[in-house]
């Protein structure tokens, strides 16, 4: 069932994870000339109230207990070291250029609202809502913990800590935040971004259910910069994190308003569904902001859209592939030959369908490495890749295969045992290879097509082909429209992608639909 974040017509959503700083000729030699001389400058002033806070906040804990630290800090401890750190931080961002910051609106007690839900997340320069919070309680990695001043602050903040490799770490977090949000004022009112990563703030993407598992109110802030050049956002691609900081500091000064929105009170059916607590908070906010409230999140090193519990990538990897084999000069029957030599080395099975760049390289006759290294990183953390997501990914889109064949080519490769059937670990890599990233959530289609018994060829083709959400994708989407390049030339001068797959990938899924 689609919800009402679905019906929203034709609009094409923004691609929320791709920010660039785009500027005239005149901005660049300004930036160039007044970066040479506040950069370094506002560099060293933080830098200096960085160091200063340091041995301040670590005074904060100083002699404590390991009992006594697991309490929040009350007494002198707090009326003497708080103010402190607040206006050494306040002095930070005040260096970086924020000289003042428009609040508007009320910041909610802690008893009204333990939580304060902030969105959209730009960047770390985000931190300076702190300032107007007093320094709420964060969640942060517990790798921060290692950092030079980063550490004494968190410890200063007594941050809830996280491991994202360690799941035990994880249900350890989730215990003590829901202990401190429903303490009835024991604990200090906490500060969450519950997108959980950075944005280009054109789009919310889905928030995870953190912030909402206690089913206590929440406040919703909105964070804004209205600078006439957008310099503070670093994301997925695009500006890197030191653009970010010398783009910014580059200018005289930046503005920032943050918004504190009515506390939300959830009824009875959100406190027992932090999901729907969380789109239904997601919406308000994106409505507030005038954006988009989308089911994009980035999964692992992907941004993705959720559908049936598939991850389908925002980018397809396939895409990308073929414009880069492109640029490289490969030709259309150089292609399909490279194609055909990663089928064949697929269907040896074993580990040989994961080869290096190296390796990738000499398959796909390129001259130049990058673009094999590229490629790789296309679908992997390293310089490496699974020839059966490269190859499927990639063969989607070439029009050499109707969808018919490459699921028995694919069922046949995955069907590692021959037995005529695939498991719920096999499918997961099916279909990771047929979008170009991996799948952790196809219990539900492995479900739908296994309930006429074993999950067969047959039964896994006849839910791609009829069920409304999976059909829908995977069937007739997949499909190509027409013969010939599958990046055409618009009118505009931008690609057009004529096979449906990639127009579903790049389009229409792109409407922040949801699906349940």
């Amino acid at each position: 069932m689609e919800t009402a974040g679905s019906q929203r017509g034709a609009q094409e959503y923004p691609h929320p994870f791709i920010h660039e700083v785009k500027l005239s000729r005149a901005q660049t030699i300004r930036g160039v000339i007044l970066g040479s001389v506040l950069v370094p400058l506002r560099i060293t002033l933080a830098a200096l109230f960085f160091l200063i806070m340091w041995p301040i906040a670590r005074l904060r804990l100083a002699g404590l207990s390991k009992e006594e630290r697991a309490r929040p800090v009350t007494g002198w401890r707090r009326w003497l070291f708080h103010p402190i750190i607040w206006l050494l931080s306040r002095a930070v961002f005040f260096s970086m250029g924020f000289l003042w910051v428009r609040v508007k609106g009320r910041r909610a007690d802690l008893k009204e609202a333990p939580v304060l839900v902030v969105a959209p997340h730009s960047g770390f320069l985000d931190m300076l809502v702190l300032c107007p919070t007093q320094l709420a309680t964060v969640v942060s990695r517990s790798e921060n913990t290692s950092l030079p001043v980063i550490g004494a602050l968190l410890e200063f903040n007594q941050s809830v800590l996280v491991s994202r490799k360690d799941p035990e770490s994880r249900k350890k977090a989730v215990t003590e935040l829901i202990e401190r949000l429903t303490s009835k004022g024991y604990w200090p009112q906490m500060l969450m971004f519950p997108e959980g990563t950075t944005t280009n703030g054109r789009a919310l993407i889905k928030f995870k259910p953190g912030a909402f598992l206690a089913g206590v109110p929440v406040q919703p802030v909105l964070l804004r910069y209205p600078n006439k050049l957008d310099t503070v956002r670093w994301t997925y691609k695009g500006a890197s994190w030191t653009e970010a900081v010398w783009h910014t500091a580059s200018q005289f000064y930046t503005n920032m308003t943050v918004e504190f929105l009515p506390v939300y009170k959830p009824s009875e059916e959100e406190k027992q569904d932090p999901n729907l607590y969380a789109d239904n908070v997601q919406r308000l906010m994106a409505k507030a902001l005038g954006i988009p409230a989308t089911d994009y999140v980035m999964e692992g090193k992907f941004p993705v859209s959720k559908l049936g519990g598939l991850s389908l990538p925002l980018v397809s990897p396939g895409r990308e592939t073929l414009s880069l084999l492109q640029k490289a000069g490969l030709q259309k029957h150089e292609i399909e030959a490279a194609l055909a030599r990663m089928i064949d080395r697929c269907q040896s099975g074993g580990q040989r369908s994961k080869v290096s760049a190296d390796e990738l390289s000499s398959i796909l006759s390129l001259k130049d490495r990058q673009t094999a290294v590229s490629i790789c990183g296309l679908y992997s953390k390293d310089e490496t890749v699974d020839l059966r997501q490269l190859y499927f990914s990639v063969s989607l889109l070439t029009n050499s295969h109707n969808f018919t064949e490459l699921i028995h080519a694919a069922f046949t490769i995955f069907d590692q045992e021959g037995k005529g059937s695939l498991n719920a670990e096999e499918l997961s890599d099916l279909m990771g290879a047929l979008l170009g990233i991996p799948q952790h959530s196809t219990g539900a289609l492995y479900a739908e097509a296994s309930s006429l018994g074993l999950l067969t060829e047959e039964n896994l083709l006849r839910v791609l082909t009829t069920h409304p959400t999976y059909g829908r994708l995977l069937s007739d989407l997949l499909q190509p429209e027409e013969a010939g390049s599958p990046h055409a030339p618009a009118a505009n001068g931008k690609a057009v992608n004529n096979n449906r797959f990639t127009h579903i990938i790049n389009g229409s899924l792109h409407h922040g639909k949801k699906f349940e």
